[in-house]
């Protein structure tokens, strides 16, 4: 093992795959969110379920569960992991901005975590609505994609901060 800090690059500087075969097997969980701003007129239209391509919200639930374990298909140093459990929440929140909401939380127990198994349901979920609304609102955009919480693995649990 190198003294590198950069845990992604061997001797030479180049990319690698970490070596987490030694890790233990722990219980593994993160959540992660998008918003994507609607214009009010598409927001009217999602809540009453009168979208033209059909339920968006529904669709996009869909993608971000799909979407999680394709994770190392699109992500070039994830380690395929066993995807155990994802919950996929869209929600539309109304209001001067109006946006929908995509909340994954994904879990395993294996030797890495799921911060990017969550990150990605939560992108593509995103990038679903953004698709399911273009016909309507070319100014949908995702304003946000985080991580809000991981737990278990070697730094324990985490919490964004508000």
């Amino acid at each position: 093992m190198t003294d590198n800090p950069l845990t992604h690059l061997n001797d030479r500087g180049e990319a690698r795959m970490v070596d987490v075969t030694a890790k233990d097997v722990t219980t593994r969980e993160a959540t992660a969110r998008c918003r994507v701003t609607v214009s009010p007129e598409v927001a009217a239209l999602l809540a009453a379920g009168e979208m033209p391509k059909g339920d968006a919200l529904a669709v996009a639930r869909i993608a971000a569960i799909q979407a999680t374990k394709r994770t190392p298909d699109l992500i070039p140093l994830c380690h395929p992991i066993a995807v155990h459990g994802v919950d996929v929440d869209v929600r539309l929140h109304p209001g001067d901005v109006p946006c929908v909401e995509i909340l994954a939380t994904v879990r395993t127990a294996d030797r890495t975590g799921v911060e990017m198994e969550a990150l990605t349901a939560a992108s593509v979920g995103g990038l679903t609505v953004i698709d399911m609304v273009k016909g309507r609102d070319r100014t949908a955009a995702i304003e946000e994609v985080v991580l809000l919480e991981k737990k278990g693995g070697r730094s324990g649990h985490w919490v964004r901060e508000s």
